[in-house]
């Protein structure tokens, strides 16, 4: 829902989508992705320099307050496919956007690659924070 036209963390949904089924993240609080680029410049005979820019990928990173075992069972298990020497398959990534006019907006991240960054820090009286990075062949728009 926008506030007074400007977007907000509300607007937006994610959904990962793993070979092996949906991995839900219920506790999300923090959702980031750009694009990655290589710059190359050429110096022309005249002394100009031309820049060219080519994507090259995205990256980005969840936030997640531990509510359930989900990531960690998910990550046991892609380490343990990869000591059994099977193939590891990537993912992908859903993302919905309620704009301030109304209308939706969604991009789909392709060829995903999860890391688990950190797996959460366990105090008393405190919540478990969980950090999941990834990158990405491409972000196409579905919607």
């Amino acid at each position: 829902m926008p506030l007074n036209g400007f977007s907000v963390g509300r607007d937006i949904s994610t959904n990962i989508q793993t070979p092996t089924g949906l991995l839900p993240l219920p506790g999300l609080t923090k959702f980031s992705a750009k694009p990655e680029t290589t710059v190359k410049k050429v110096k022309l005979i005249n002394g100009r320099t031309k820049t060219l820019i080519f994507p090259d990928g995205w990256a980005g990173s969840f936030e997640v307050e531990r509510m359930n075992g989900d990531i960690d069972t998910f990550f046991a298990a892609q380490e343990a496919n990869y000591y059994a020497g099977q193939n590891l398959l990537p993912s992908s990534i859903t993302e919905t956007i309620t704009e301030a006019d109304g209308s939706t907006s969604q991009y789909q991240y392709t060829g995903v690659i999860l890391k688990l960054d950190d797996s959460g820090d366990w105090a008393g009286d405190e919540t478990v924070k969980q950090k999941l990075s990834f990158t990405a062949e491409t972000r196409i728009k579905v919607a």
